[in-house]
């Protein structure tokens, strides 16, 4: 039918239409593409890694967050729907804090992709104002997500918090930070 658009009705729909499942971090993902041909990485001591993966990557009510984690490799998010706010961390001294969100309104500031370098921490969520508490299956923020050389758990870690303390143990207010990151180190 010429000039049909379809659009998913709830996240039970996209996760069972991209066979999603939930993901360690938060969310829920599905590998795409990982990539045959391996390269020596130069964020994993030379270790072979895949060329690059990438992965659909889903925020919903339910499933708001992520967990604090870093990704030696490079990540590129790019946007499909919804927004999210993402939460850096730079381990620099003193360790500097950066708030992006995803999205499409450029006039506001919000990137429809978002460049995370290597040796960053990340975090992302939905945005307390697009949560609906009575519209449990509204659609979240889906994103794909591209890691380059190719993502392999050997180079990804959570941030613990005692991590955490030690970022923030010399900085001007650093027990506010703390308070306020430490929702989203992962428990166990």
């Amino acid at each position: 039918m010429a000039g049909y658009r379809y659009y998913p009705t709830g996240n039970a729909e996209v996760i069972k239409q991209l066979g999603l499942q939930r993901h360690p971090e938060g969310g829920y993902f599905a590998e795409t593409d990982r990539q045959t041909e391996t390269v020596p990485s130069p964020f994993a001591d030379g270790a072979s890694r895949s060329l690059a993966t990438s992965i659909f990557y889903l925020l919903t009510n339910e499933e708001p967050n992520g967990y604090i984690h870093m990704n030696k490799s490079v990540t590129y998010h790019v946007l499909h729907h919804g927004r999210a706010e993402y939460t850096l961390i730079y381990p620099t001294n003193p360790p500097r804090v950066e708030r992006k969100i995803i999205g499409t309104n450029a006039a506001a500031g919000e990137l429809r992709q978002l460049l995370v370098g290597t040796g960053v921490w990340k975090m992302s969520r939905l945005l307390p104002e697009d949560r609906a508490a009575d519209e449990k299956d509204l659609v979240g923020c889906l994103i794909t997500e591209i890691v380059v050389p190719g993502f392999a758990w050997e180079d990804h870690q959570y941030l613990t918090l005692d991590g955490l303390r030690k970022l923030f143990e010399s900085v001007d207010h650093g027990d506010e930070k703390i308070k306020e990151l430490s929702v989203f180190i992962r428990k166990n």
